[in-house]
């Protein structure tokens, strides 16, 4: 009976052992499940991401880079910057050049400048002027009536050096910003401005616009300065298609993420394959296309990532899984040409999977 007692009260000692080793287990395991997923009351930091070759454009809220579109209207503004001292003035051909003779006052001549840079003086004909200084045309002058006056005594003024501008502030009298002109960027990209003409400003930014546009102005009025304003922007548009409620065409004003586009579409339908959702955006002369699983976002776990839309991107949620680029392509054309949109249509497309996206087919 001892012998039982104490193989008993061992036993005991064992069992009581055990149920505490069983419950420190059942301690760790629930302290791991809180620290691997939200708890209560706990905030988590949702990790924002975008195609892999815009990463480097981050932050995500505003555009990275506005790029001109036809229907933008752009503001010109024109500055003439008399007041630059230059190193030295040589005659345009929208210059008037006089002639005066000290001792020969029925030799003056006044003239502006012809197109082909010359003008015309008496006895010695017509003389090239553009690219010169009033000492250098001055000197030459001499040379040449050293064969028909004696001593001759001459100088050369430009009472008249702004002929052009004079006459771009008489086209722009009616602009109420002083010297500016409005003009609007054509469907083919191209926009025209005084003086210059014709220029392709589609998809180029304000400032490479304004620094070819002023190149151009130095060459034809070298005080002669513009800035670009955008006056009116004719928008920013995503494209949600696919297993949407309101497919369309959607106007943004600042980035958005793809659950948000997605719900301005009225959310998804009954048939949508959530996990296999498609963002397409150009890239070169490529058509990028990234799946998305938007049941991994939407679970708003640490492994959640919100991906970011630009202008002119492509949301397509498709009805059954899709694996390869092709299958993407052919998609996508059939959906934009049943609803008479034809945007992208032509382009190669590449097919990316973000990390969290189950390869295989669910």
């Amino acid at each position: 009976m001892k012998k039982f007692s104490l193989f008993t009260s061992r036993q005991g000692h064992t069992t009581k052992n055990t149920w505490v080793c069983i419950v420190c287990l059942i301690l760790m395991a629930v302290l791991v499940g809180c620290a691997s997923g939200p708890g209560k009351n706990e905030e988590i930091e949702i990790e924002r991401t975008t195609f892999s070759f815009d990463q480097d454009k981050a932050p995500y809220d505003v555009f990275p880079e506005y790029r001109i579109k036809p229907g933008d209207m752009l503001d010109v503004l024109f500055q003439i910057h008399t007041w630059k001292e230059r190193d030295s003035f040589r005659i345009g051909v929208d210059n008037t050049v006089a002639v005066k003779f000290v001792n020969n006052p029925e030799l003056n001549e006044e003239q502006l400048v012809r197109p082909d840079g010359t003008i015309s003086l008496p006895y010695v004909g017509i003389v090239k002027v553009v690219g010169k200084t009033v000492n250098e045309l001055a000197t030459e002058l001499r040379k040449k009536y050293a064969k028909i006056l004696q001593d001759p005594e001459l100088y050369v003024t430009v009472p008249e050096f702004r002929a052009a501008i004079k006459e771009l502030k008489t086209d722009l009298h009616t602009a109420p910003r002083g010297l500016s002109r409005l003009v609007t960027v054509r469907p083919d990209g191209y926009v025209t401005f005084p003086l210059v003409g014709d220029m392709y400003a589609a998809f180029k930014t304000i400032p490479e616009l304004s620094e070819e546009l002023n190149a151009k102005y130095e060459k034809i009025l070298p005080d002669l300065h513009c800035d670009l304003f955008l006056q009116k922007h004719s928008g920013s548009f995503i494209y949600v298609i696919g297993e949407v409620k309101s497919p369309g065409i959607y106007r943004i004003e600042k980035p958005i993420s793809v659950v948000a586009a997605i719900a301005r579409a009225g959310s998804y339908t009954s048939e949508a394959k959530r996990n296999s959702v498609f963002v397409i955006r150009r890239h070169a002369k490529k058509m990028v296309a990234t799946r998305l699983d938007l049941e991994e976002t939407l679970s708003l776990t640490r492994e959640s990532r919100f991906f970011f839309l630009q202008p002119d991107d492509i949301i397509y949620v498709p009805r059954t899984w899709l694996g390869t680029a092709s299958e993407v392509a052919r998609k996508i054309a059939d959906v934009l040409l049943f609803n008479g949109w034809g945007i992208g249509i032509g382009f190669s497309y590449e097919l990316h999977t973000e990390p969290t996206v189950n390869k295989y087919r669910r």
